[in-house]
């Protein structure tokens, strides 16, 4: 475990429980399990299912399968994220008070499956398909991959073009040949974008740091399905390359974000407090990068 303490921003936010004293291990996956107490209000019938389930519980009408683990922290966590419910819990709360604090979450956590549904629905609509002429989003705009293998540009190389006109889609010219598998392509154009994440990344971080009166260490850059970013106290900042779709002020909502938290390491008022300081407008930037889903990349 390490000695540095770590604050994440996930794609996906999910509400804190809180949770109470002693023991026992989860059971096993089981039938569904009927909550002892009314619900306050009635859930849709429907069935979700992680695909790393443990546990399950019948919420009102709802199905919940879920993953569950036990980890040293003081509260039972909640999060509903592409794969379905997950659950976390320290290692001296019963079963029963997971359970219990299920239930009371009941409203959130189907309405959040439901929503998560529609979402990949929405995505899957929007799904690339990698070949010559591909869109992708870049920056809040367009970009436009074209295959070019002439002599001009060399093999594997991509060259940036921006737009005439505020219209156009931007074009990158892929040193590929019209052949080239949709594999080829999609990591072309992601090795690309990735690389102009790490360099608009770190200019956005040399930016606010002053601001904030912090000094970061390290940035690398993730891959993960479900979160935008994290601190860690020593300094070390990790970013969702993924953002560089996103227009800039989005982008520096999230730099931002991370970059408060090596002032507070919580996200308590004075952790608001702290990105506001910098960013004034900062909860129209969240909303935006809570309500504005990103096609798949695959």
């Amino acid at each position: 475990m390490s000695r540095f303490m770590q604050l994440v921003l996930d794609l996906f936010e999910a509400p804190q429980s809180q949770a109470a004293p002693p023991l026992p291990t989860p059971r096993p996956l089981q039938g569904p399990h009927q909550p002892a107490e009314p619900l306050a209000h009635v859930l849709p019938k429907a069935q979700f299912t992680h695909p790393r389930a443990t546990r399950r519980i019948l919420l009102g009408a709802t199905d919940v399968a879920y993953a569950f683990r036990r980890g040293k922290r003081r509260t039972i966590g909640m999060a509903v994220g592409p794969d379905g419910l997950e659950v976390s819990a320290p290692t001296w709360v019963t079963v029963g008070e997971v359970e219990s604090a299920l239930r009371q979450k009941a409203d959130w956590i189907s309405r959040k499956l439901i929503e998560m549904g529609e979402r990949h629905a929405q995505m899957g609509a929007q799904r690339i398909v990698w070949c010559d002429g591909v869109v992708v989003p870049y920056l809040g705009g367009e970009l436009q991959a074209v295959l070019d293998s002439s002599s001009a540009l060399k093999k594997n190389s991509a060259q940036f073009e921006p737009a005439q006109d505020g219209l156009a889609p931007h074009t990158l010219r892929l040193g590929l040949p019209l052949h080239a598998t949709p594999e080829q392509i999609r990591d072309a154009v992601q090795a690309w974008l990735m690389r102009q994440a790490k360099t608009l990344f770190t200019e956005r971080l040399h930016h606010f740091a002053p601001l904030l009166n912090v000094q970061w260490q390290r940035l690398s850059l993730s891959s993960a399905a479900t979160r935008w970013g994290s601190a860690s106290s020593s300094g070390a900042i990790r970013l969702n390359w993924r953002l560089v779709h996103h227009k800039l002020d989005v982008i520096d909502y999230v730099v931002a974000h991370e970059l408060s938290h090596l002032r507070v390491m919580d996200h308590s008022p004075r952790f608001w407090d702290t990105v506001k300081a910098v960013m004034p407008d900062y909860a129209e930037r969240r909303r935006v990068l809570k309500n504005e889903p990103l096609p798949p990349w695959n």
